[in-house]
């Protein structure tokens, strides 16, 4: 039995927690499948895996410049509370929990993988290190409602739940996914899909007639701006340097110099260091690009080979970075506006729900409002331009500031910790699976069950009558975009044959 521990322990942590080696693979037996020649199958597998290690790269560097900018803002307002991290609250759990996650997490892959292969619902989620999240997540409010010693129950509905999970939500984000994409090549696989589909929704709501955030005409003057690498390091040192002086000003010298690690008495450092942490952001985020577009160029062609001959008809449902360069701006936007709308529903839990209802204080946490706000940002724009990225964004921040709060009444002794689970849907079906295991193991695991079916089947009507009939949000604003680019194209001609015949 240990034995068989340790080799899934390292099936798990090892190759499926390293998102560059599961999209490695899959690219190679997409490549295998449409038979190609050993060198284009290791070429291709190694080209998928490196892409995937440059965007968690660019991900690392821009996680290193928002913690500083994180402790800026927190120590300078003096907000105390629980600051939601997905990594930090896993590996809290993973000594207690490790071995039940592993066996969930492999199980959950072969039970998504039949679901893939049997049913409309053809979506092979191949995020890593969320699949780690979730399955440790499983884990700790499963344990705390069936009691530690049900090991196997555990285990069994942890994987069918999160097989279920891995299918049913790439489902339901399809349309705005297609709407992103302008395709119906790739599907969404991130644990923020509420709030990219609220994002969505409200997005052709307020925004029919509102102009995209990629198409901000800026004055001659400031052209620069519309170079997004310009533009979103400039927003990060404008931002950056305000919070420092700040820290500067309310702050003790010794306590302000700790957050860069910056010489005592020296503020000349203290802001220079400031202006090379917002330089790092726009650096990593331009590393984040570049890797989405070697991932694009490498797995989507093998993919077809897994579509053909594996799961036929199925779709990779991959990371939230993967849609940033449908909207570049889009994606700092909703950063913003999540950042803000965090700091709204922070200001309900201080004021009103942590007082009446002992509901815990999450602070924001910088590294979910940029991915799952750049994500919302750019699903907004989509469905509803520039409104709909702000608004979009700020419901985001919404969603993932007072569903964990809601999360960590279940979770036991973990629910006392400094930290939590941040993305939305862990918050969201955590929230659900722990309090129906309250119920007993096995009044629990039947109600579990019955949860499970009762989403499997919505996600399969949901697939069948509406994704698979073509079905498109936001029309109305997809005809306002598409009326203007024909006014800028008309104009266009209309100049060219003007100069044309001025020449005559």
């Amino acid at each position: 039995m240990n034995v068989l521990v340790e080799v899934l322990n390292f099936i798990s942590k090892e190759i499926l927690n390293v998102p560059a080696y599961l999209i490695g693979l899959v690219a190679a037996i997409g490549l295998i499948a449409l038979k190609r020649k050993v060198g284009q199958v290791i070429a291709g597998a190694l080209k998928a895996a490196m892409g995937y290690l440059i965007l968690g790269a660019g991900a690392t560097v821009v996680t290193g410049a928002l913690t500083p900018f994180g402790q800026l803002v927190l120590k300078s307002t003096g907000a105390h509370g629980v600051v939601p991290t997905n990594e930090v609250i896993t590996a809290q759990a993973s000594a207690q929990f490790g071995a039940s996650s592993a066996y969930i997490i492999v199980l959950s892959f072969i039970v998504m993988l039949l679901l893939a292969r049997f049913t409309p619902l053809k979506y092979v989620f191949l995020t890593g290190h969320h699949m780690v999240f979730m399955s440790t997540m499983l884990a700790v409010v499963l344990s705390v409602g069936f009691g530690s010693k049900n090991q196997w129950l555990i285990v069994a509905i942890g994987a069918v739940l999160m097989g279920v999970i891995m299918v049913v939500l790439p489902s339901f984000a399809q349309p705005f996914m297609n709407r992103v994409t302008g395709s119906d090549k790739l599907s969404i696989g991130h644990f923020n899909t509420l709030g990219y589909i609220a994002s969505g929704a409200v997005g052709a709501a307020v925004g029919k007639k509102s102009k995209s955030t990629e198409d901000i005409n800026f004055p001659k003057g400031l052209s620069f701006l519309r170079d997004s690498m310009v533009s979103t390091t400039l927003l990060m040192v404008i931002l950056y340097l305000v919070f420092s002086v700040w820290a500067a000003i309310v702050l003790p010298a010794k306590t302000a110099f700790e957050i860069f690690a910056t010489k005592p008495d020296n503020y000349g450092s203290f802001f220079m260091a400031a202006f090379a942490q917002a330089l790092q952001f726009g650096i990593g985020v331009s590393i984040i690009l570049y890797g989405v577009r070697i991932i694009l160029g490498e797995l989507v062609p093998a993919f077809q080979g897994i579509a053909n001959k594996v799961v036929p008809g199925a779709r990779p449902a991959l990371d939230v970075p993967i849609v940033f360069p449908y909207g570049a701006n889009a994606s700092l936007i909703g950063f913003l506006s999540s950042f803000v709308g965090g700091l709204v529903a922070l200001g309900v839990i201080a004021i009103w729900l942590g007082p009446v209802w002992g509901v815990a204080l999450i602070l924001p946490g910088m590294v979910p409002h940029f991915f799952d706000g750049g994500g919302a940002g750019v699903f907004g724009n989509a469905t509803g331009g520039r409104r709909g990225a702000m608004v979009g964004g700020f419901i985001n921040g919404l969603l993932i500031t007072f569903l964990p709060a809601a999360l960590m009444t279940v979770m036991g002794s973990f629910g006392l910790a400094n930290s939590t689970f941040g993305d939305a849907d862990f918050c969201w079906f955590g929230t659900i699976v722990g309090n129906l295991a309250h119920l007993g193991s096995v009044g629990g695991a039947i109600c579990l069950l019955i949860f499970a079916a009762v989403l499997f089947a919505a996600a399969w009507i949901w697939q069948v009558k509406v994704v698979n009939a073509g079905w498109m949000p936001a029309m109305k604003h997809a005809e306002f975009i598409d009326g203007i680019k024909a006014e800028e194209k008309a104009a266009k001609a209309a100049a060219r044959a003007a100069k044309a015949a001025a020449k005559i």
